[in-house]
């Protein structure tokens, strides 16, 4: 292999809005992180107020209002990604859409992979108007891995 093909994560973000299939992508990101004992950022996007939210509205996305909500979230998927083996764990929880809050936590922690889940990119909405999946693989700087976590 010539230089720059080695494989090594060392800041692997995954997004989690608390969902039974978000869940699923945080174990698997879990497991890469305990492979490569990387650090796990599990992060997730939250409105500040309810007209935000209602302007933002997304299908392929469950609405978390207010910081609270997040951190509780985000809590329980820690618990999760530890279950699962992830050693090193944090949370983040970033104001906006869910592609905005990822590119920021990405950002933030200048991460090598963000994963998502599936969710909403095989829908009509998803096709029409893009989804959570579709957009951050378009927009990350780092590689994306989209995890099948809903048929």
């Amino acid at each position: 292999m010539g230089a720059g093909t080695d494989i090594d994560y060392s800041v692997i973000v995954v997004g989690s809005d608390g969902s039974k299939s978000s869940l699923l992508a945080v174990e698997r990101a879990a497991r890469i992180a305990a492979a490569f004992n990387a650090e796990l950022i599990i992060a997730t996007a939250f409105y500040e107020s309810k007209e935000d939210a209602l302007k933002a509205q997304r299908q392929d996305s469950v609405t978390i209002l207010g910081d609270e909500q997040a951190r509780a979230n985000l809590e329980s998927a820690a618990s999760h990604a530890r279950r699962a083996g992830a050693g090193k764990v944090q949370i983040a929880a970033a104001a906006g859409t869910p592609v905005e809050a990822l590119m920021a936590v990405v950002n933030q922690f200048d991460a090598d992979l963000l994963v998502v889940g599936n969710r909403g990119i095989n829908t009509l909405t998803g096709r029409l108007l893009g989804s959570v999946p579709a957009d951050v693989a378009r927009q990350s700087d780092c590689d994306v891995m989209i995890v099948h976590t809903v048929k």
